[in-house]
């Protein structure tokens, strides 16, 4: 039961209404390149200083750049009577580009991308559907934009690869898969979680199969030579699964209906070696 004094005061109400505030000051951060030029910079600098390094308003900044120390993303120290911010441990380690934890990349894609679907939940609950063809278009659509480019593709590879750097080491270490030698990445994208299980397995052999231009992708800038990776082009709907002893199936079944995961799982156990 709830206390008296959160009826009173109803905190989580308000946090929950509110909570779109701060996921979009940290998009926004993140877009901007603050985190970015607070690295480059190696100091604290003013909101004076960063506005002009990263063309914006002084006034907007600040507020920005305030809301940032609230979130515990930037600290402030005062030179000189005037404020001056630098990067926190945590937002160096996660938010700055360059770092080999980073999540910038997926905070673009949840701003410039899924943020759009979400206006759309109440239709989606309503009609028992998806609606991001309501925000970004046909699934079509969607890959093409998302590939439009080359830059493009490879920074939303990397908003997908991003989670694994926190987490791959540890899913994989959390079962004993020795026994199984030849395996495939379903859907595998960069290799994260491949690699994961190859640094974990070094005996092991893992086949990432994705659609064509991911994979050409993949190979240019995510997987240098190992011998121990090969890939295999296609679509896993419409296309034959190669065989294997075991089948990676990471961030997959949540895109598409029981009926079309139920598909998938049938190829996969008709793939599957005893």
């Amino acid at each position: 039961m709830s206390s008296s004094e959160e009826l009173e005061y109803p905190q989580i109400v308000l946090d929950y209404q509110q909570g779109f505030f701060a996921s979009q000051i940290m998009f926004t951060a993140c877009e901007l390149g603050v985190f970015d030029l607070l690295h480059e910079l190696e100091e604290p600098a003013s909101a004076a200083t960063i506005a002009t390094r990263l063309n914006t308003s002084i006034d907007g900044m600040e507020r920005l750049l305030n809301s940032c120390v609230g979130l515990k993303l930037l600290k402030v120290d005062f030179i000189n009577d005037e404020g001056c911010y630098s990067n926190t441990d945590i937002s160096a380690l996660y938010l700055v580009k360059s770092s080999p934890k980073t999540l910038y990349h997926t905070m673009l894609f949840h701003t410039q991308t899924l943020y759009m679907c979400w206006q759309f939940l109440t239709e989606a609950i309503r009609e028992g559907k998806p609606q991001y063809e309501r925000a970004l278009g046909t699934s079509e659509e969607v890959f093409e934009t998302l590939y439009r480019t080359e830059e493009d593709a490879v920074g939303f590879m990397q908003a997908m690869d991003s989670g694994w750097k926190i987490c791959g080491s540890d899913v994989i270490q959390a079962f004993d898969l020795s026994e199984f030698r030849t395996v495939c990445d379903i859907g595998g994208c960069t290799g994260a979680l491949t690699k994961h299980f190859l640094s974990t397995y070094n005996e092991a052999t893992v086949t990432i199969m994705d659609l064509p231009k991911v994979v050409a992708i993949t190979k240019k800038y995510f997987v240098t030579d190992d011998e121990r990776i090969h890939f295999h082009e296609g679509d896993f709907f419409n296309d034959p699964i190669p065989e294997a002893d075991l089948f990676i199936v990471a961030r997959i079944t949540h895109c598409w209906t029981d009926e079309k995961c139920l598909e998938l799982l049938r190829k996969i156990y008709q793939s599957c070696k005893p």
